[in-house]
């Protein structure tokens, strides 16, 4: 047991590592960059498009996507908007690391960017144990998946700087709990920065991008 807990510390010291060298990489080119967590169908591409869309045109944006398996069509939809972007594809694993990301920054235009975007895969456990190099940690939080998600996944919320909850046109028609919601979220990450919005809509997106544009 001894030396299992010895080689997992080894492997997570050797990504933070790497994780602080992608940071100072994306600080010396003056990109701000965020790692863009949430579980599967959240709409985290969807959420990316709307985001590149709505923002002001001198905002150069780059993405990384991250995928369990070799297929391009969240990365084909984001190059749709014309913006440079980098699959990765993480061979099954359920999460980016910083070497992936180190290796995704080096075939970006880093001169031409001022955001990259970071999509990791959809999973509210893996995905929080790893340091990328990212500025800010943001989770969406979609409506259908239920008020009791920071109950049930404490440690993705606790190390967030921004939560999205995404979906909110659809409170009409579903038995979401905003109250219980938050109260859970404010347990965890007391005072974190929330955004109300929907990808649908547009509704919300003001606000969010205005946070995004002064960072």
């Amino acid at each position: 047991m001894t030396q299992t807990i010895q080689i997992v510390q080894k492997i997570m010291n050797a990504n933070d590592t790497i994780a602080e060298n992608n940071n100072q990489k994306l600080e010396q080119n003056k990109i701000f960059s965020i790692n863009l967590m949430a579980s599967p169908d959240a709409k985290k591409t969807s959420f990316i498009i709307k985001t590149i869309k709505l923002l002001p045109n001198y905002v150069r944006v780059g993405v990384i996507e991250g995928d369990t398996a070799p297929v391009t069509i969240d990365s084909d939809k984001v190059s749709e908007q014309g913006v440079p972007v980098i699959q990765v594809n993480t061979g099954g694993e359920c999460h980016l690391d910083a070497p992936m990301i180190e290796n995704a920054l080096n075939h970006l235009p880093l001169d031409d960017l001022d955001l990259i975007i970071v999509e990791n895969v959809g999973n509210l456990i893996c995905p929080a144990a790893f340091k990328l190099g990212t500025h800010a940690n943001v989770l969406i939080a979609s409506i259908p998946e239920g008020d009791d998600k920071p109950y049930k996944y404490p440690n993705i919320y606790r190390g967030l700087d921004v939560l999205i909850i995404n979906k909110i046109d659809l409170i009409p028609y579903l038995d979401f709990n905003m109250d219980y919601f938050k109260a859970g979220v404010e347990m965890l990450n007391p005072g974190l920065e929330i955004f109300e919005l929907s990808s649908k809509t547009g509704h919300g997106f003001d606000v969010w991008l205005k946070w995004l544009v002064q960072n």
